[in-house]
């Protein structure tokens, strides 16, 4: 018997397969009139049309870009879509990445989708700014990698917080031997929610078969009857997002990973459950913490509940000193046993954690091959580190990363 998602996914690539096998010199055709870049946008929900497009507009001048195709498989966030940026619209994102005019695609959809779109748009040509997390599994981000470096096309992962100097600041004084041998580090994402969390109004006009293409929503993840919730609230659902590791915590350990210059974790374990919200259709749970050891050093903690949001010091603790992070930028302050001497370093931060500049700079690498705040590697680390917490609360037990076969065991 043919598997059921082989049907699906068949189905909504019909007549577009062509783009999966675009010549990968399409990356290095000449840009637009003015060097101007051409964007597409794949996927037209509240992110994208909250954050991605109005940033992508408000650059349209001073950067030189234009958003010239938007796509969804919901027709009323489309429509919506469309009416921000007056793009072409597309039902499928295959027929967006067959257009020879777009030079780089958006990413703005449930996680389960992420490879296969970054994939796609890898063989077709197009650089890509992808939501974070890179890619719903580690699986799925090897993949990623292995074919970002075989096309040689640019991959901006969407952890906007990269484009704070703060953490590529705090790694030279760290290389520098300013805070000791690190040995911990500290982070929180923390939020609070009245009666049930990560909910929403969902939008009542929407009919699987009349104006939402279920089965292409769904994808790669298990085939489902249409569920409202799954559909507007996606995040609390395993098939198509690890929850408060993948949307959250990927933000704040890459920001560790960057800092202390960390690749793959040795051991992880991921703790919580729905504490609070215990009648909540969620599959993931409401409190969430994961821990996890570098080879060698050092042990990364990272807490969130979605029932308080009190906040944590976010700290990276050397045996010689603290870095502590702040709004505006980081104090680094000597421990009191190996202070003579030394006076306490105060770094003003430059940049910040905003969509606009992450896009900037994906629009300089792509221009002039300036590094990427965000690129594949630092996507798959992040990957690793949370997906490893996310399997170890659902094994619930210790999960530990095979460097050799680059692999959870």
């Amino acid at each position: 018997m043919k598997n059921p998602n082989q049907i699906t996914r068949r189905a909504f690539v019909s007549g577009s397969v062509a783009s999966v096998v675009a010549s990968a010199s399409s990356r290095d055709r000449i840009l637009g009139a003015n060097n101007r870049l051409r964007i597409g946008i794949i996927g037209c929900g509240g992110l994208a049309r909250g954050a991605h497009i109005p940033a992508l507009l408000g650059m349209k001048d001073s950067d030189q870009v234009e958003i010239v195709g938007v796509c969804d498989v919901y027709q009323k966030h489309l429509d919506a879509g469309v009416q921000l940026t007056q793009a072409k619209p597309f039902t499928d994102y295959r027929a967006l990445l067959d257009q020879k005019d777009i030079d780089y695609v958006t990413i703005v959809t449930p996680e389960h989708w992420h490879a296969q779109m970054t994939l796609d748009a890898a063989d077709a040509g197009k650089h890509i700014y992808c939501e974070k997390p890179m890619t719903w599994s580690i699986d799925q981000a090897k993949k990623v990698v292995k074919k970002i470096q075989q096309t040689g096309v640019k991959l901006q992962v969407g952890v906007q917080g990269m484009s704070d100097d703060s953490y590529e600041t705090a790694r030279k004084y760290i290389k520098q031997g300013a805070i000791g041998k690190v040995v911990q580090a500290q982070i929180d994402y923390s939020r609070n929610h009245r009666d049930d969390f990560w909910v929403g109004k969902m939008d009542p006009d929407v009919k699987p078969g009349v104006n939402l293409n279920w089965n292409a929503w769904l994808g790669p993840a298990p085939k489902r009857p249409f569920d409202p919730d799954r559909f507007f609230h996606w995040r609390r659902y395993w098939d198509y997002s690890g929850g408060i590791a993948t949307d959250l915590f990927v933000h704040r350990i890459t920001r560790l990973i960057k800092a202390i210059d960390l690749k793959f974790p040795e051991r992880v374990v991921g703790t919580g459950g729905k504490w609070e919200f215990t009648k909540s259709a969620a599959e993931i749970p409401d409190t969430f913490n994961m821990m996890c050891d570098y080879p060698g050093g050092p042990t990364v903690v990272v807490l969130s509940s979605m029932a308080n949001d009190t906040p944590i010091p976010h700290v990276i603790r050397g045996h010689e000193g603290t870095i502590e992070f702040n709004r505006t930028g980081f104090t680094l302050r000597p421990q009191r046993l190996f202070g003579e001497g030394k006076q306490e370093i105060v770094h003003q931060k430059t940049g910040g954690e905003d969509i606009a500049l992450h896009h900037r700079n994906l629009c300089d690498a792509i221009r002039n091959g300036a590094a990427l705040k965000c690129d594949v590697n630092l996507g798959y680390y992040g990957v690793v580190a949370v997906q490893l917490a996310v399997q170890s609360y659902r094994k619930n037990r210790y999960m530990r990363w095979d460097p050799s076969r680059e692999k959870a065991v």
